[in-house]
C-alpha cells in the first residue's frame, strides 16, 4: 500500500529535512524540488538534464548485471524519481517497487508504467524511512541518491532490513574532492547546464573509503567500486556514459548483505 506522505511528514525529523529542501529551493544546494518541477515532461526527451540522467541508466546496469540477475526478483528502486532505472529492471522480468520523495515525480512514473503496460508499484517516501517489511526485497537499486539523503547511515540501515539475507544492494554516487566539485557544479550545473544550478551540495559528496566504511557498518560486504564517467557522444550531442578506470568524480559499486539483521 502507498503511505500517505503528508501523515507523517510532521514527526519525522527526516522528513522535515526533506521538505527544508523544497520550500526553500531558491538559492539552496540539494535542491530536491527539480523533480517535482519537471515531473510533466520527465518521459519527454525534450530536458537536457533530464536525458542526462536517463543516458546514464544503460551504463549502470551493464555494470550492475555483472553481478546480478533481475528476473524474477524482488527488486527496490530508492530514490527512483520518474521511473528510468525501474522501468528497465521490470522489462528485465524484476518485480519492481520505487520509492521518492518527488511526489509529481511518483505521479509521472506511474502513468508512464501504466501506459507501457508495466506492472511497476511506486510509492512516496525517503530512504532513510522505508515503508516495507524486513526481508522483502533481493536486491535494492539506489543511483544518483546518496550524496543527496539528510543521513547515509540511517539509510543503509533501512536498505539492509528490507534486504533478503544475501541480497544484494547496487548504488552510485559522487566522490568528494576539489576534481569532482569542479566537474558537477562548475562545469556540470554552472557551464554546461547539464543538470540545475543547486542540484548539488558539494559538502554531501561521499569519499569511498567513507562509504566502504558505513557499508560495512550496515552489514554488507562491498566489491571493488568502478568509475562512471563520459566514453562519448551520442548523435543528438547528448554525453554518453561508461565505466571508467578512475572514481575521482562517480563512483558505482555493489555490496552483498552477509550481515543479517534480526
Amino acid at each position: 500500500m502507498t503511505p500517505d506522505f503528508s501523515t507523517y511528514a510532521a514527526k519525522s525529523p527526516f522528513i522535515s529535512c526533506y521538505m527544508d529542501d523544497l520550500i526553500l529551493a531558491d538559492g539552496t544546494r540539494n535542491n530536491l524540488a527539480i523533480y517535482d518541477d519537471v515531473a510533466a515532461d520527465w518521459w519527454s526527451d525534450d530536458i537536457r538534464w533530464v536525458r542526462t540522467l536517463k543516458n546514464m541508466v544503460p551504463a549502470r546496469l551493464k555494470y550492475f548485471e555483472k553481478t546480478v540477475s533481475w528476473a524474477d526478483k524482488d527488486i527496490l528502486d530508492v530514490g527512483c524519481a520518474g521511473g528510468f532505472v525501474a522501468e528497465e529492471l521490470s522489462k528485465r522480468g524484476g518485480r519492481v517497487i520505487g520509492i521518492d520523495p518527488a511526489a509529481d515525480a511518483i505521479e509521472a512514473a506511474k502513468q508512464h508504467a501504466a501506459q507501457n503496460a508495466l506492472e511497476i508499484s511506486y510509492d512516496v517516501g525517503i530512504g532513510e524511512e522505508l515503508p516495507y517489511e524486513n526481508n522483502s526485497f533481493d536486491h535494492v537499486v539506489c543511483v544518483d541518491v546518496l550524496e543527496h539523503v539528510q543521513s547515509v547511515p540511517q539509510v543503509l540501515a533501512e536498505i539492509a532490513r528490507v534486504l533478503r539475507p544475501d541480497g544484494y544492494f547496487l548504488f552510485d554516487t559522487i566522490n568528494r574532492n576539489p576534481i569532482a566539485r569542479f566537474a558537477t557544479i562548475t562545469i556540470a550545473e554552472d557551464v554546461l547546464g547539464l543538470l540545475p544550478k543547486g542540484t548539488h551540495d558539494p559538502a554531501m559528496f561521499i569519499k569511498p573509503d567513507e562509504l566502504r566504511g558505513k557499508l560495512v557498518a550496515a552489514g554488507f560486504s562491498p566489491d571493488p567500486f568502478k568509475g562512471l564517467g563520459l566514453v562519448g557522444l551520442n548523435k543528438r550531442g547528448d554525453f554518453v556514459f561508461g565505466q571508467v578506470p578512475l572514481k575521482a568524480v562517480i563512483y558505482m559499486g555493489v555490496a552483498q548483505l552477509t550481515n543479517t539483521h534480526d
